[in-house]
């Protein structure tokens, strides 16, 4: 029974896994092929021979490579910022007590209703006063820390640090911070490599405020890079497949490296002590 049971498991998780991997097939079956291959029927499931040259159409419309390094450098400085900030700010609202700090978290936490769309005027308004549109800061210092994160790393920190060490650390004369870097930091790396993937994806896939702030072709992330393919009286779908499926390869690779760190991050906080 048991071993109908594991292959029951295995068949739904290969099959929802097929489901989920069907979508990024597809967009590489028509890049593959031509524009018109969008409209064959029946559809299209083997690829094609001509990957290449949409590829290098995408080449010659937009800077391609410059914009993927704009967006590498613009998640990677962002996520390694944010969980930094964040883990510090959610071992002070955990194991330091100054005055207003629960209501100082209670704020911080509720500002996770409001919805992103309303802070786009002022927050534009605030990168014209800086001088950052078409800058990269534009990107970078609005995700330098969120309120998840520091709601995220404060319940993990809570159920995985238990209080007996950090006493153990006060009594041999351990700072906060030395705490903080010595004892906490360790015990929560699988909740950082998780908050570290969801940062970067996040940022990675930023489409609104970039299309915001970033207007310059130099400063251009892949996403706005992206939509510049889509001309007004005709679009190259098969053009426009290839350049998103060759951006979205950096994050399949990414998911892949430390997927399991993700799954380690999510799992252990569950599970308190």
């Amino acid at each position: 029974m048991k071993a109908i049971e594991s292959i029951s498991a295995y068949l739904f998780l290969m099959l929802f896994f097929a489901i989920s991997l069907f979508p990024f097939y597809w967009m590489f079956v028509i890049s593959s092929h031509t524009t018109s291959a969008v409209n064959h029927f029946p559809p299209l499931f083997t690829p094609g021979h001509l990957f290449g040259d949409n590829f290098s159409k995408v080449i010659k419309e937009i800077d391609f490579f410059k914009a993927l390094w704009n967006t590498a450098a613009a998640s990677g400085i962002a996520t390694i910022l944010q969980l930094v900030f964040c883990s510090l700010a959610a071992f002070a609202f955990s194991y330091i007590t100054f005055k207003g700090s629960k209501l100082l978290y209670v704020f911080i936490i509720s500002t996770m209703m409001i919805p992103s769309q309303l802070g786009l005027v002022p927050s534009y308004f605030i990168m014209t006063t800086f001088g950052w549109i078409n800058s990269l800061k534009a990107i970078i210092v609005p995700g330098l820390v969120s309120a998840y994160g520091v709601f995220w790393l404060k319940q993990y920190m809570e159920a995985a640090v238990h209080p007996h060490m950090l006493e153990s650390a006060k009594i041999d004369g351990c700072s906060h911070f030395q705490t903080y870097y010595r004892i906490v930091v360790p015990i929560i790396l699988p909740a950082l490599a998780a908050l570290a993937i969801l940062t970067f994806m996040g940022i990675w896939n930023e489409f609104v405020w970039a299309s915001l702030v970033l207007k310059s072709s130099d400063s251009q992330t892949i996403q706005i890079a992206l939509r510049n393919l889509s001309k007004v009286y005709y679009k190259d779908y098969a053009m426009i497949m290839a350049g998103t499926f060759a951006a979205t390869i950096p994050l399949l690779l990414i998911l892949a490296a430390f997927g399991r760190f993700f799954i380690t991050g999510i799992t252990a906080g569950a599970v308190k002590g």
